[in-house]
């Protein structure tokens, strides 16, 4: 059937009394017809074209149960009739554009009422928080973000039987209630990120909180209280990144044997972290302790932390080795200690139980010797960044590897020819600023070359002529898509959390939340003597450096002529030869480059 189903033909079914319109283009030429069915306890109107005010005459349903208007275009405020609506659990008025100050009062006598959902794509919508009437529902989920509250409303101080509070995306300031924590022994989910509040206090006994997010606040120069772990123990999910928290991480933290998800990244945390946090917290999977101030050594000997997925240290203070405690991490796929003051030799062994790939990041420490063979003979290894550091000697030769490779070699010491295996199957190869001499190896294409997006040679002591054999890397070829897809499925590591809060006979409301792994980052190519930045996202959307195919061999000592077969390199984006010792012409077939941006001869 072409378009939507004729609401008129529902006129004569007087008895019904459940309706789902959902997302088939209504308007409100359809809402007499809808407020004609005196019957409906359950109505499902969202994601139609519904505009302006509230129909008043949706109150004279008065046994509806359920009623869904969110994914619209309405505006105005409550109308009184929806006072009539006596039988009223549910209702979603979230995603509309409402504006102006918008009241709740003629809700305040709907006793039934459970679950309250509202929210506005306008940031010209305020609601009124200042009213004295008294609410007679016991609401188990106030879900208002993006309602341009300034403060917390005053009806939420007579709840008692919250299960869900979400404030986040208002102007809220001040301090975080602790009496709504107080008040509502069953609040399991706590949302109250982006907003401006100063303080976020916690209860003074143990409460059943699983869920809180407090990040993006203007929480600047608080210590977070030593008995925090204690009183919250039963969080699963904690995110009070981006704040300005100070002092030590407290040690009552690793009372909490259930949280999986932890960020406190983006403060100014001082101290070592305890030691209970890496025995006592046997259910993380990701912690992020990035941009703080942390100092110590990065990880004690042994920890308990096995199901520990993802772990974001870097840009802290921390020193000494990494240690054999990275082993103890037996499903850890992501590890970023980048900026940091880390000493001693680079790992030669990383956890490989899991079936992930691994990514590993150190860039920009102190790091001495050489690159363990062992650590790129690891099947299990995408992506390693030990740019930055004192590393020298010669490069280990790499197998290719179930996942390909991303190699970041950058700013050391390292000597020696180019291993033709890292050439051969790098997708990404940066062995830029080195002192690597002789020339580049001559090499053929295989079965198993994978698809190379950039390759930065510049700046090292390379002689001898540009091989032609580099025509044959295998740029923007068709199984290239296939390669990438499978990447990022790799990465694409999912942890759910659930919680079902409300259900009915036909709507079950639950708050669930799916955290991928995500990790972006960006390459500096010398393009005309200037660096232009590429960046790449490793979750399923695509980052500009998926199209980017460069090749940079520039501050060298090569000599000769230029290989006519580069010309045959046709989705390169940027190449630079300059500053060497080449001769001859131009080639003819640089015509074929056609989606060159960037060519630098000089």
């Amino acid at each position: 059937m072409d378009g939507p189903f004729p609401v008129k033909e529902l006129r004569n079914l007087s008895n019904l009394e459940l309706l789902d319109l959902s997302g088939n283009g209504y308007n409100n030429n359809s809402m007499p017809v809808v407020c004609g069915m005196k019957n409906l306890q359950d109505l499902y109107l969202h994601g139609n074209y519904f505009a302006g005010e509230l129909p008043l005459c949706l109150g004279s349903l008065n046994k509806l149960q359920v009623l869904d208007l969110s994914l619209n275009q309405l505006s105005g405020t409550l109308p009184s009739s929806f006072s009539s609506l006596e039988s009223l659990e549910y209702l979603s008025l979230s995603d509309n554009n409402f504006t102006g100050l918008f009241s709740l009062s003629s809700l305040a006598n709907l006793t039934n009422l459970k679950v309250l959902k509202l929210s506005s794509t306008s940031d010209k919508v305020q609601l009124d928080t200042e009213s004295t009437w008294l609410p007679k529902f016991p609401l188990s989920i106030a879900s208002l973000p993006f309602c341009g509250l300034k403060k917390i409303p005053n009806f939420l101080m007579y709840q008692k039987k919250l299960h869900l509070l979400d404030l986040s995306s208002n102007r809220i300031s001040g301090t975080g209630a602790s009496w709504l924590l107080a008040n509502n022994p069953e609040l399991e989910v706590v949302q109250l990120q982006n907003n401006l509040f100063t303080v976020f206090q916690i209860p003074t006994i143990v409460h059943k909180l699983q869920f809180l997010d407090f990040s993006e606040n203007n929480i600047n120069g608080v210590v977070l209280p030593d008995g925090f772990g204690h009183v919250l123990s039963n969080l699963v999910h904690m995110n009070g990144s981006h704040n300005g928290l100070q002092g030590m991480f407290p040690s009552s933290f690793g009372e909490m044997k259930n949280i999986s998800f932890l960020d406190l990244s983006h403060n100014n945390l001082s101290g070592e972290i305890p030691r209970s946090l890496f025995t006592g917290c046997y259910s993380l999977q990701i912690l992020h302790l990035s941009h703080n101030k942390f100092t110590g050594h990065v990880l004690p000997r042994q920890t308990n932390l096995t199901s520990l997925v993802v772990l974001w240290m870097d840009n802290n203070l921390f020193t000494g080795e990494i240690g054999k405690g990275l082993l103890t991490l037996v499903n850890l796929s992501v590890l970023d200690m980048s900026n940091n003051f880390l000493r001693g030799d680079v790992p030669s062994l990383i956890p490989n139980s899991s079936d992930n790939m691994f990514i590993l990041l150190l860039s920009n420490n102190l790091l001495e010797g050489t690159i363990p063979s062992s650590l790129l003979a690891n099947q299990h290894l995408n992506f390693l960044d030990l740019s930055g550091n004192l590393l020298s000697g010669a490069l280990p030769s790499y197998k290719s590897s179930m996942y390909g490779i991303k190699l970041f070699l950058h700013n050391n010491n390292f000597t020696g020819e180019i291993p033709r295996t890292l050439l051969e199957n790098a997708e990404i190869l940066d062995l830029r600023n080195n002192k690597l001499s002789r020339s580049i190896p001559q090499f053929v294409n295989t079965m198993d070359m994978r698809i190379f997006l950039l390759k930065d040679l510049s700046n090292n002591k390379l002689s001898g002529g540009i091989p032609s054999c580099l025509h044959n890397l295998s740029i923007g070829s068709g199984e290239y898509e296939e390669v990438r897809n499978g990447v990022s499925e790799a990465y694409g590591f999912v942890l759910s959390l659930h919680w079902e809060l409300y259900r009915s006979t036909f709507v079950v409301d639950e708050f669930k939340l799916d955290y991928e792994t995500y990790m972006s980052f960006e390459i500096q190519f010398a393009a005309k003597q200037r660096y232009d930045s590429y960046t790449e996202e490793s979750e399923f959307s695509r980052g500009t450096l998926d199209f980017m195919y460069g090749l940079d061999l520039s501050s060298n000592e090569l000599s000769g002529v230029i290989p006519s077969e580069l010309g045959e390199l046709s989705k390169l984006r940027a190449m630079n030869l300059s500053r060497n010792f080449l001769s001859g012409y131009i080639p003819d077939n640089f015509s074929k480059l056609k989606d060159i941006e960037s060519l630098d001869l000089s």
